[in-house]
C-alpha cells in the first residue's frame, strides 16, 4: 500500500459529526475531484476517485447530511496508467443543493463552478482542518517510500502534492495551509497546476493536521532509519578512503625499500632505518598505528612518519630525482 492511501485511510476512521465541518470536508473534496454534468433529467454531482475506501464514509455523510444515498460505478473508461478510478455518484434530487452548501456554484444555482475557496466555508480552525482534509482525499499524492532499516535500496526524498486544473483552489489551499504555519509551493505542470511540500517537517505537520497519525510516526521512522543509513555510508566512506590512503603509502613505502634493497641494500641504512624498513617489509598492510604497536621501537606516530619520509628521500636520491 503507498504512503498517500494509508494516510487517506486514516483520516476516514473518524466520523465527521459536525454539519460545518461535514460541508468544508465536502467542499475540499468537490473542489479537488468533483465533476459536474447536466442533461435532461437534471444536474448531476460525481466523485471520481482511485480511493475506492471513501465511498462508505462519504455515503454515510451525505445520508447524515441530506438523508439520501450515493451510488459507485467503475468502467474500463476509468483506467489510467494502470490505475483504477471509480465514480462516485451523487443523487440528482440533492446534487444542486449539495453544490450550493459547498459553495461549488452561486447560490442562485447558476450553473458555474467557482474555482475560488468560499471563506465564509471556512471561518474557523476546524473547518479549516476538515477542508484540507477533503482536498487531501480528492488530489494528494506523495512519492515517500517507507523503507527497511537494513535496506540498502534507494529511497525517495520526501513529496506530497495536490495536483489540479483550478490554480485558485490551489492558491486558497495554500494560504489554508499558511494559517498553520505550513509552507507550500506552486508550479504549473504540463496542462494542471500542483501544490507541493518537500520538507519532511512540513509534510508531517499536515499529516498531524488531517489526522493522519500513524503517518506521522511512520514517516518520523523513515526519517530516523535515513538518517542512520546516511551517517553508516559517511562512515563507511570514511573508512574507505582512511583505507585507501593507508594501502598507497604502505605501496609507496615497500617500493622504496625495494629499490634501496635492490640498489645499495637495507644494511647501508642507518640502523634506525633498518628497523621501521624491515617492519614496515613484515607487514605490508597495517597502518601507521598497527606498525606502532607491532614494534619494539619507542616511537610516536610522528616519528614513524618521520623515518618512512627518510628513506622516500633516500629513495629519490638514488634513482636520481
Amino acid at each position: 500500500m503507498s504512503f498517500a492511501k494509508d494516510s487517506k485511510l486514516q483520516i476516514i476512521e473518524k466520523e465527521i459529526e459536525d454539519a460545518d465541518c461535514a460541508q468544508a470536508f465536502l467542499s475540499g473534496l468537490i473542489h479537488s475531484s468533483g465533476t459536474i454534468t447536466k442533461n435532461a433529467e437534471g444536474v448531476r454531482l460525481d466523485i471520481v476517485t482511485d480511493f475506492q475506501e471513501i465511498f462508505s464514509f462519504l455515503n454515510r455523510l451525505i445520508n447524515r447530511l441530506y438523508g439520501e444515498k450515493l451510488s459507485l460505478e467503475i468502467s474500463d473508461d476509468y483506467i489510467i496508467n494502470k490505475t483504477v478510478y471509480y465514480r462516485i455518484k451523487f443523487p440528482i434530487e440533492i446534487s444542486l443543493q449539495v453544490l450550493k452548501d459547498c459553495s461549488i456554484i452561486p447560490s442562485n444555482g447558476e450553473l458555474v463552478f467557482i474555482s475560488e475557496v468560499d471563506n465564509n466555508l471556512i471561518a474557523d480552525d476546524e473547518t479549516k482542518k476538515n477542508f484540507i482534509k477533503g482536498a487531501y482525499i480528492g488530489c494528494a499524492t506523495s512519492s515517500i517510500k517507507l523503507s527497511e532499516l537494513g535496506s540498502q535500496s534507494p529511497t525517495t526524498g520526501y513529496h506530497v502534492e495536490f495536483a489540479s486544473h483550478k490554480l485558485e483552489f490551489l492558491e486558497g489551499l495554500k494560504a489554508i495551509l499558511e494559517h498553520f504555519n505550513i509552507v507550500s509551493k506552486i508550479v504549473s505542470r504540463k496542462k494542471i497546476y500542483v501544490l507541493y511540500l518537500k520538507d519532511s517537517e512540513a509534510i508531517k505537520d499536515l499529516l498531524a493536521l488531517v489526522g493522519a497519525e500513524q503517518s506521522v510516526l511512520d514517516l518520523s521512522d523513515e526519517m530516523a532509519k535515513r538518517d542512520l543509513r546516511n551517517t553508516v555510508n559517511r562512515q563507511v566512506n570514511c573508512i574507505n578512503a582512511n583505507i585507501n590512503k593507508t594501502v598507497e603509502a604502505s605501496l609507496k613505502q615497500i617500493q622504496a625499500i625495494n629499490y634501496i634493497n635492490k640498489k645499495i641494500g637495507l644494511e647501508s641504512l642507518p640502523e634506525d632505518l633498518q628497523e621501521v624498513a624491515v617492519l614496515r617489509l613484515a607487514n605490508p598492510q597495517e597502518s601507521m598505528e598497527e606498525l606502532l604497536k607491532l614494534s619494539t621501537i619507542n616511537l610516536t606516530k610522528s616519528g614513524l612518519n618521520h623515518r618512512f619520509r627518510k628513506i622516500l628521500k633516500i629513495a629519490d636520491i638514488l634513482r636520481g630525482n
